[in-house]
């Protein structure tokens, strides 16, 4: 839902512009562990386009926040793809279809009939 990307996104934004002062490494470990919470828990097989999205919002607002705390930074957006790159995760779909979740195999004499 739009509504809970947008409130997220907002939530991640604030925090970022409170550790925009900490060194990119630290950074990138939390957003990536941010980009993978969210992909495990909205990663299903038909939301690519909007976890795609998600992340590249991220991008965008990461991007903003490193180039805040100077005027003239020098961070183009050919460096940041790297750090991009380097630091977010790609979009990872988690949970399989209802169909495959669903199979279960058990043994002749399972209790579990």
């Amino acid at each position: 839902m739009r509504k809970r990307m947008m409130a997220k996104l907002q939530e991640v934004k604030a925090e970022m512009q409170q550790r925009r002062h900490l060194p990119i490494p630290n950074q990138g470990k939390w957003l990536a562990a941010v980009l993978r919470g969210h992909y495990a828990y909205y990663g299903v097989p038909t939301n690519y386009h909007c976890l795609d999205a998600f992340r590249s919002a991220v991008a965008r607002y990461w991007h903003r926040s490193l180039r805040r705390p100077s005027q003239r930074s020098s961070l183009d957006w050919k460096r940041m793809s790297r750090v991009v790159a380097r630091w977010l995760p790609s979009v990872n779909i988690v949970h399989p279809w209802p169909s495959q979740r669903l199979r279960v195999s058990t043994q002749a004499r399972s209790p579990v009939r």
